[in-house]
């Protein structure tokens, strides 16, 4: 297919939780599980025929499996770990790049040839990966890395051309791979009635870029069989690649990690300064005795300074804590990152003049809230999602951290349902209001939403009365509702209120009052 590179993908089934194994020394027969922020984002087979599966709670997952082995999420590890896959490979084809921890992309045409066939440089990896770095793994060949990975999930070489038919009968559901975060957009597909690849692919593009997030028109790209993103055709500047040379050969840990963390900073500045992000970057060392090592590193979405220094920081590690026979014969004296693939900068989405600023912010923040939830429980951090509801405070729902941000009950009907605009401020516990009419008796409202009197004047918590200018409503609220069932009929209104001067301007409150003859009348919010 013009312009999608043909690509044989190796993974590595379940990769988190072979890393924690060896790591650990737990057998690979065991039940075990990766959990991040107390969710499983990788188990075993043993796991799964116990009943675990991704995205389940820590206590759900032992509770169906008491006997799981539980591991916490650490990707350098899982990096780290990876290296010797990844060189076994690379000792038999050019090219190789790591996509993320356990899958590995190689371009197919030159070492196809030179080995007698796409399925003979197939079975060849597979064999080396097996006695050199002793894991199981699995190959698949395709037009495209989207289609090749999904291939080597179903060992299947997929013709060249044959990519979309390929992908047609699959699952919508193949499109939020991990760490691509497209979780909502596949709920929302699904909810459409898009259950398959084809189906999407199916829609014209224009279609998909006028009504769905912009991430949708890549998704989109990926289920037709093409490259994630056209090529950029603008010419490169000169000075995109970042190098670092040191007086003391680099061979510890520790010195790597803060050589990565400035080198990526640097890094992504100066892409940032022309307008661009990188989506495959190349890691250069060279040594003391002048042998190079390089990596290439593939991201789904564009590298942020904090990602470019974690990608650096695990391939340092690797290569200076990989076994002896593969290790380099000396310290690392010169470091360079190329920028391999380069897209527009507006692929991050940044705040004008920021430079990474907020991108970096938002992920030491969201790993903030993971180490908080770690200590306290999933519980303990929570975010609001706007719900289905009849009035301001049902209709926000906290979601823990890291939980899908999604309306469940937005769709629905709501009979009684307060119109916009909402509150900008919504009482935490009732305030007592007073609601009269022109002779000062309480304003009663019917069940089917009349007033006895119209509301003449208001007082909130025993303040002093003011003239009521103008008013919206009431919407009566039925107690059969599931929100309220138990309850009696009550009623809102919208009330604008004389101010204490012209200079502050009126006061606008929505009220809420028990249906009957006794009313029990409250300010649920005010419209700052």
């Amino acid at each position: 297919m013009t312009g999608t590179p043909r690509l044989l993908v190796l993974w590595c089934p379940d990769w988190p939780v072979v890393a924690a194994g060896a790591a650990t020394g737990t057998p690979p027969t065991a039940p075990a599980a990766v959990f991040s922020a107390n969710r499983v984002v990788a188990c075993s087979a043993a796991a799964r025929r116990g009943g675990v599966g991704r995205g389940m709670r820590r206590r759900d997952a032992q509770s169906r499996c008491p006997g799981l082995v539980v591991h916490q999420h650490d990707p350098g590890r899982d990096a780290r770990l990876f290296e010797p896959v990844a060189a076994a490979v690379e000792r038999q084809a050019v090219g190789v790049e790591v996509v993320r921890p356990g899958v590995v992309a190689v371009p197919v045409t030159g070492a196809a040839g030179y080995f007698g066939g796409e399925e003979a440089l197939a079975e060849l990896l597979l064999d080396q990966v097996a006695a050199q770095a002793g894991v199981e793994c699995q190959v698949g060949i395709a037009d495209g890395l989207f289609a090749a990975t999904l291939a080597a999930r179903r060992s299947a070489l997929v013709p060249p051309g044959d990519a979309a038919k390929f992908l047609a009968p699959l699952a919508i559901t193949e499109l939020n791979q991990p760490g691509d975060g497209r979780g909502e957009l596949v709920d929302t597909l699904r909810r459409l009635g898009l259950r398959t690849l084809g189906a999407f692919a199916a829609l014209a593009e224009r279609d998909v870029a006028g009504r769905f997030p912009k991430d949708a028109v890549i998704a989109h790209r990926l289920a037709r069989g093409l490259s994630e993103r056209p090529p950029l055709r603008r010419a490169l500047p000169p000075d995109l690649s970042v190098t670092e040379e040191f007086e003391h050969p680099l061979e510890r840990v520790d010195e790597a990690a803060f050589v990565a963390k400035t080198l990526g900073e640097r890094f992504f500045a100066g892409l940032a300064r022309h307008g661009l992000a990188c989506t495959r970057l190349a890691v250069v060392a060279v040594t003391e005795a002048g042998e190079e090592r390089v990596r290439v590193w593939r991201c789904a979405e564009p590298l942020t300074a904090r990602s470019t220094a974690d990608r650096v920081r695990w391939q340092c590690e690797g290569w200076l804590t990989v076994r002896a026979a593969d290790r380099p014969s000396a310290g690392i004296v010169r470091l360079r990152l190329d920028p391999e693939e380069v897209v527009g900068g507006q692929a991050l989405q940044l705040q004008l003049g920021s430079m990474g600023r907020d991108a970096d912010a938002a992920e030491r923040a969201g790993r903030a809230l993971v180490r908080i939830q770690g200590l306290l429980g999933p519980e303990a951090v929570v975010t609001p999602v706007l719900d289905g509801g009849r009035g301001p405070a049902e209709r926000v729902r906290l979601v823990p951290w890291g939980e899908p941000r999604r309306p469940l009950a937005a769709d629905r009907p709501w009979p009684g349902r307060l119109p916009a605009p909402s509150p900008t401020v919504v009482s935490r516990r009732p305030v007592p209001a007073a609601v009269l009419d022109a002779v000062g008796d309480v304003v009663r409202c019917t069940e089917r939403g009349e007033f006895g009197h119209p509301p003449a004047t208001v007082a909130v918590d025993g303040g002093p009365a003011r003239r009521v200018l103008g008013l919206a409503g009431p919407w009566v609220v039925h107690p059969s509702t599931a929100a309220h069932r138990g309850e009696r009929y009550f009623a809102r209104i919208q009330v604008v209120l004389e101010g204490d001067s012209p200079d502050y301007g009126d006061i606008a409150l929505l009220l809420r009052a028990t249906v009957g003859t006794d009313p029990q009348w409250t300010a649920e919010g005010s419209y700052d």
